[in-house]
């Protein structure tokens, strides 16, 4: 059977965790969001937002406690609803995780392009609308070369970069939120809601939340990544939730900054958020500084995916959902290289069709991640219910909590559906491509050698962990 190597600590769990949240588009997002939710709206909305994530978290850190093996929320599920349910979840995560690396491979670039001129040249063909230029297309695949590089010969090297450089973005935010409160004044954050009512406003906050939950999808790493983590059960549960909320405080945090160095009602007005913002008070310096921790939040994000991804296609691999190639761990690095060499490859397939067609996958991939954390919070209750009296070194102390982000995420699967929400799919080809994915996962379904028991599936995924539910 095979085994992944422990070799992630606390720190690095949290650095993980935390980063696969944080990426770079909050730093350019600020302007339309103000425009759209106002100020107020923006940070209360993430706040309540990161509430609800951190429901679901305690929820996953249970039973990650419980079932600290590779896989995740696919684990969860094949434990509570049996395979081909558990083969969805899991299908439905790699094409969210896969989605992600290939976006960030036309994003690297554009972002680039934004500080560094002469990056649109040699258009090489054009998929949507979107033109994709043989620089932005270059900068992409050194971006996800490196990422096979850094994985490739153990994850040591992976997970201590990942350490680094999210102090360095933490950092940056720090200097970012210490600028503005010592430069700006609280008068530009006036009125918080602009010229709406207390009930528009408070209807803006919860408007956002939905849109918000996007922000906050990549926290699961850490579960995903759980057999590889050196920590003891009951601390690895805490790690989780504790993720989720340095990352929602984190991007709060920043929002408001951004609209106290300068009247917020002006950021809206502006391209480029919160970048731009510290340019137009003065500070082109720390300007840059943004735009660099931009950067590293792309390479940060694209680090902790694509590691998830990896580690969720072995442990389908693992009971036979996948060629059991990839589930094969290398014996000297003990990590899954064939399972990463096929994480590169889809990613690459989707990242080459364009920036606009990949803007549909993403947003395919947030309406999947709603619906896996309405999966996960019921594979919770059913797990309480079937092993109540199973080792739980995490325990959810309020029991409701999960049921509270269950419904959240419940809420944005239907307006992400309903035609006439303001969430709804902006495309026809975005429902044809929840109509394809899922096709395409029963068709693999269907394909999948399926050469194991029952028994031996749970074996192979569990380990040891077996006797939990015995």
């Amino acid at each position: 059977m095979s085994e992944l190597k422990k070799s992630i600590g606390p720190w690095g769990l949290v650095a993980i965790g935390a980063a696969g949240v944080i990426g770079s588009s909050y730093l350019y997002l600020a302007s339309s969001l103000f425009d759209n939710f106002t100020l107020g709206g923006v940070v209360i909305g993430m706040v309540l937002a990161t509430f609800l994530a951190a429901c679901v978290a305690v929820g996953i850190g249970e039973l990650a406690a419980m079932f600290p093996r590779a896989g995740g929320e696919f684990v969860y599920s094949y434990i509570s609803f049996g395979r081909f349910p558990a083969f969805l979840v899991g299908w439905l995560l790699l094409a969210t995780y896969t989605g992600i690396v290939g976006f960030y491979i036309t994003a690297t670039g554009r972002l680039i392009s934004t500080f560094v001129d002469g990056l649109d040249v040699i258009p090489l063909y054009d998929i949507g609308g979107g033109v994709m230029y043989l620089p932005i297309l270059l900068i992409g695949l050194v971006l996800v070369g490196g990422t096979v590089l850094v994985n490739w010969f153990g994850t040591e090297l992976s997970f201590k970069l990942q350490l680094v450089l999210f102090i360095i973005l933490i950092a940056i935010g720090l200097l970012i939120v210490v600028v503005a409160f010592g430069a700006g004044s609280y008068e530009n954050t006036r009125p918080a809601f602009g010229d709406l009512s207390p009930v528009e406003g408070g209807a803006s906050a919860i408007a956002f939340v939905i849109p918000a939950m996007g922000f906050l999808t990549g926290f699961s790493v850490v579960a995903v990544l759980s057999e590889e983590a050196d920590v003891r059960p009951n601390q690895l549960g805490r790690l989780i939730v504790l993720s989720v909320l340095i990352a929602g405080l984190f991007y709060a945090i920043i929002f408001y900054a951004t609209g106290w160095i300068i009247p917020w009602r002006q950021t809206a007005q502006l391209e480029n958020g919160t970048v731009e913002a510290f340019s137009v008070a003065g500070f082109s310096n720390l300007s840059t500084l943004a735009f660099i921790a931009g950067v590293i939040g792309i390479v940060t994000t694209v680090i902790s995916v694509f590691a998830s991804a990896s580690r969720l296609a072995f442990s389908l691999a693992r009971v036979g959902l996948l060629p059991t190639v990839f589930g094969h761990v290398d014996g000297k690095t003990g990590v899954p290289r064939n399972a990463i060499l096929l994480i590169a490859s889809m990613g690459l397939i989707v990242g080459l069709i364009g920036p606009d067609a990949i803007q549909w996958i993403l947003n395919v991939g947030g309406f999947f991640v709603a619906a896996i954390w309405v999966l996960t919070v019921l594979a919770f209750y059913t797990v309480r219910r079937n092993y109540p009296k199973a080792r739980r070194p995490y325990r959810v102390r309020y029991s409701y909590l999960p049921a509270l982000g269950g419904v959240g995420g419940l809420i944005l699967v239907a307006l992400t559906l309903a035609p006439a929400s303001p969430l709804a799919f902006q495309s026809p080809f975005e429902y044809g491509l929840v109509i394809v994915f899922l096709a395409l996962g029963v068709v693999l379904y269907g394909l999948a050698p399926k050469n194991q028991s029952k028994e031996q599936s749970l074996k192979g995924m569990l380990g040891d962990y077996t006797k939990q539910i015995e």
